[in-house]
């Protein structure tokens, strides 16, 4: 979400060296923004299932971080952003490349053999991995009560979703399997650990430039990947695929990494990220509305529940922002 670059792809933790010391309070304007890039996100794995009706999967993710980096490359230029890197600052980028490459790889094949409402929720479980890592490993949070809950019900969420739901039929167009739900769940973790390294990275790259290399390496990647294992299936092509790739690309991994540039420039990246509950709610209805995914017990109840936990992590009471009276 991503979100968030989609979260997905991470973007928005990407730009939290980009933040101001005393974030400004979010109006409606802030608000609409927020909202319109966490629902964007939701549609991550609904486009990605209509263009892999018609590509293979590492071919999908090629394309559009292929797409993503010319985007980035116009935003570099309007933003005054350097475009090309130092050779340190290079292998940082092929680094988090090579680790969008696994994270976007299993996302995709995983999506292609179980369905978009399971993915948008197990990818999403990323942020029980980043929560964990903070406060057992680095020490650098303390989680509150609060938060403890949160990282309960978001796990507690993926179980559910990946054993209780195994041999329900979700979809009449596509059938969610353990093995896909399982690949989902190794794709939310490869993304926590991205996000990780992505706000490392950030304090000694600039971020718009670390995005743009960080897609083209990823991209290179994904087609090297295609290459090797992959042959495409000569389904006929249709304009619902190119629709999927091109929003796939330019809105969600650039349009997107926009708005939170925007925003994280006025408010603290715990305001911004709050909103990130919203994204598997909405993939979950845009599966629903698109791919005809059923709304099962099980899968509502997995939604919530992480939903209810990304909102309990992310979550900062107003007395505790900065700005604070």
């Amino acid at each position: 979400m991503t979100s968030s670059k989609s979260l997905q792809d991470s973007s928005s933790s990407g730009l939290q060296a980009t933040e101001l010391p005393t974030p400004q309070p979010m109006g409606p304007v802030s608000v609409s923004l927020a909202l319109l890039s966490v629902v964007l996100w939701g549609g991550t794995a609904v486009a990605n299932q209509y263009a892999i009706d018609v590509y293979p999967p590492f071919f999908v993710g090629g394309i559009r971080f292929g797409l993503a980096a010319i985007f980035m490359v116009v935003w570099c230029l309007i933003a005054g952003t350097p475009i090309f890197l130092n050779g340190r600052q290079l292998w940082v980028a092929f680094i988090l490349g090579a680790l969008m490459s696994v994270q976007i790889s299993t996302f995709n094949y995983g999506t292609s053999i179980s369905n978009a409402s399971h993915a948008t929720v197990l990818v999403n479980s990323y942020v029980f991995w980043v929560a964990a890592y903070e406060s057992f490993i680095a020490r650098t949070i303390r989680l509150q009560w609060s938060q403890t809950v949160g990282l309960i019900l978001a796990g507690a969420g993926v179980c559910v979703l990946v054993f209780a739901a195994e041999g329900h039929q979700d979809s009449a167009m596509d059938q969610p399997t353990l093995r896909g739900d399982l690949v989902l769940a190794f794709s939310g973790l490869t993304l926590g650990v991205k996000i990780i390294a992505v706000k490392w990275a950030t304090k000694t790259v600039p971020p718009s430039s670390l995005i743009l290399w960080h897609d083209l390496f990823g991209a290179g990647l994904l087609f090297l990947f295609s290459g090797l294992w992959e042959t495409h299936s000569g389904n006929p092509f249709t304009w619902q695929a190119v629709v999927a790739l091109l929003f796939g690309g330019f809105v969600i991994s650039g349009l997107c990494f926009v708005l939170n540039a925007q925003l994280l420039q006025k408010h603290g990246a715990s305001q911004v990220s709050v909103f990130s509950f919203v994204t598997p709610i909405c993939g979950i209805l845009l599966a629903w509305a698109f791919r005809g995914d059923q709304l099962s017990p099980w899968l509502i109840v997995s939604g919530l529940f992480v939903a209810a936990g990304i909102f309990l992590v992310n979550y900062v009471k107003k007395s505790d922002l900065p700005n604070a009276t």
